[in-house]
Formats: structure tokens, C-alpha cells, sequence
């Protein structure tokens, strides 16, 4: 028989991968969208005639048990989260409804009209903040730095609460940084890339930065996305660190983008203040051995190899 999945957020960055994977797995492949008078469609045009788009909101339950009873799920992902951790300080109490209790909506969804279905729900590194150990593994304890990762702890606890009171199949996919192409240009991966593709073709004449001593586990969103499925595959249901167990600095990314393009960084980049945040995360480093060990998961794509698909495909977009 056919498997469904239901994936909310399905129209970012995670959600396109996680789609593309279900479809060539034979899924047949629901999708939760928030109407906008202009749908953003971008990442998944390719493939948005084979996905059924079901119009909700994470605010609103009786939209999300609406999508559930229509989607009738095996599985369903919850990706779609207020998700950029700089807006967090400027917006957080809509950080706090979407990305905390949105998650809340979504399980009670699920327990109202499908509790068999399995659940994942995409926590992040950035509730590790100000880290305690390191590496960073599932029993580390969490110090959030940002409104986010405050909210990502809220919607943690409350799916492993609902597994442990309700008896749901529900993971959660504790992923450190994860990029791709189709990463938004406010992120500062492809806020560095598309700047060097700019600078390259005379587009722009610099690249304004904030801390280039921070150091992040960075891997490529396509291999993240195969382990949001192999955790619902599992027998038992359980939370996962994914992460590639290698740390870089900000300054290495911006080393690797501009000399791709045979640019020295230092004749482009500026430190501004202004991107500085109001509490910084040094260091974020996970330890995925047990996601290699119990699931089965590896990566195939290397820091600097995705570093360079990622200017690559800037420079692509900029000349074409």
C-alpha cells in the first residue's frame, strides 16, 4: 500500500528535501501551507504538481485536524517553525506561538484524529546554546541564548511528553546546522555565498558580517533530511543528535566562498556591529554516533564541497 506523509513547512529548505526523498520513495506526499497572497513556491516547483497542498496554519488547530483528517498520514513531519534565530529577538512572542506551541497544536492534531501516525518534530542544536559539554549529544542539558532555542526546547519536551503520555510514536531530530542552496539569504551560510557570487560578477562591492569566530557543525541539508525519515522507519520511537562531528568558523566559510571564486576575503568583508547578537552562541559541535549506530545514517557531502554547490549555484542564479 501506498505511505502517506504529511509535511508542514514544506515550501522551506527542509521541507523540499524531505518532499523529493518521500516521492522517490513512493510516498504520496501531503503538504501543509499558510496562505499568503503570493505563494512562495520556489524550492519546490519542480516538483509541486505530485505534492497535495493542504491550506492551515500551526495557530490553528482546527486547520491542522482538518489537514490531518484529509491527509489520513503514516507519518507526518513537522518542519514549518518561525526559524530564523535573529528575528527570535525582534518577534519573539510570535517566535514563542509558532515554534513552541505550534508543535503543541500539531501533536494534539495527530492524538485527536490519527494517534497511530508517526511523528517527527525538528528540534534544533540552538537549544544547546551556551553548551555544557562538548561535543554536544542527546543527554546534554539544554541553555538556550535566544527566544528560539527557548522555543525549540518548549516544542522538544512537549513531544517527548506526548510520546511518554499518550503512547505516540513521536522523534524529535535534534539537527545542528544545516545548508543547501535553498537556504534563505538571511541565513548567513547563503548570506555569504550569494555575496561572493555578487561581488564576482560586480554586483556588489562588499559583505557586511558580524562575528567570525563562532563555530558551527555545518552539513548539507539533503543527507539531514534522510534521517527525519530512517527515525520514523525505526521500531521504537527515540531522539536523535544529526550532525557531521566537524566544527568551522565563520571566517572558514567566508575563506572557502571567496576563494572559489579566486577572491581574497579580507579586501571584501566588513565587521558590523549591527549583526552582532544580543547573546551569542559560541560553539556548537554534535556527537551523531548514535544516529550512525541505531539508524544506519551517514553524510555524503563535505563542508567545503557544500560550500562551493552553494556559491556555485549563486553564481549560477546571478548570470542566468
Amino acid at each position: 500500500m501506498e505511505k502517506r506523509a504529511l509535511v508542514t513547512g514544506i515550501t522551506g529548505q527542509d521541507g523540499s528535501y524531505l518532499a523529493e526523498l518521500l516521492l522517490e520513495k513512493g510516498y504520496k506526499v501531503f503538504g501543509l501551507r499558510r496562505r499568503t497572497s503570493v505563494p512562495i513556491m520556489e524550492n519546490i516547483e519542480h516538483i509541486k504538481n505530485d505534492i497535495e497542498f493542504i491550506d492551515g496554519d500551526l495557530l490553528d488547530l482546527s486547520s491542522l485536524m482538518q489537514a490531518v483528517k484529509i491527509a489520513n498520514p503514516d507519518e507526518v513531519y513537522n518542519l514549518a517553525a518561525q526559524s530564523f534565530v535573529g528575528t527570535s529577538w525582534t518577534q519573539p512572542g510570535l517566535t514563542a506561538q509558532v515554534t513552541a506551541l505550534g508543535v503543541t497544536n500539531m501533536l494534539e492534531a495527530v492524538r485527536l484524529v490519527k494517534p497511530e501516525a508517526r511523528f517527527y518534530q525538528a528540534s534544533s542544536s540552538e537549544m544547546f546554546g551556551k553548551v555544557m559539554e562538548t561535543p554536544q549529544k542527546e543527554t546534554t542539558p539544554f541553555y538556550p541564548r535566544s527566544p528560539y532555542g527557548v522555543a525549540k526546547v518548549y516544542g522538544h519536551w512537549i513531544t517527548i511528553n506526548y510520546r511518554e503520555s499518550f503512547d505516540m510514536f513521536a522523534c524529535s531530530g535534534i539537527l545542528f546546522n544545516h545548508e543547501s542552496p535553498r537556504r534563505g539569504v538571511e541565513f548567513v551560510t547563503r548570506k555569504v555565498t550569494d555575496a561572493v557570487a555578487r561581488i564576482k560578477l560586480g554586483l556588489q562591492s562588499e559583505l557586511r558580517m558580524g562575528n567570525l569566530d563562532a563555530k558551527r557543525d555545518w552539513g548539507f541539508a539533503g543527507d539531514y533530511v534522510k534521517a527525519m525519515w530512517l527515525m520514523l522507519q525505526q521500531d521504537t520511537p527515540d531522539d536523535y543528535v544529526i550532525s557531521t562531528g566537524e566544527m568551522h568558523t565563520v571566517q572558514e566559510l567566508v575563506e572557502i566562498a571567496f576563494g572559489h571564486v579566486g577572491l581574497n576575503w579580507q579586501d571584501y568583508v566588513v565587521i558590523d556591529p549591527k549583526f552582532v547578537r544580543p547573546a551569542e552562541v559560541d560553539l556548537l559541535l554534535g556527537d551523531c554516533t548514535k544516529a550512525k549506530q541505531q539508524l544506519g545514517w551517514d553524510l555524503e557531502v563535505g563542508f567545503e564541497q557544500l560550500i562551493k554547490m552553494m556559491v556555485d549555484s549563486d553564481l549560477e542564479k546571478y548570470k542566468g
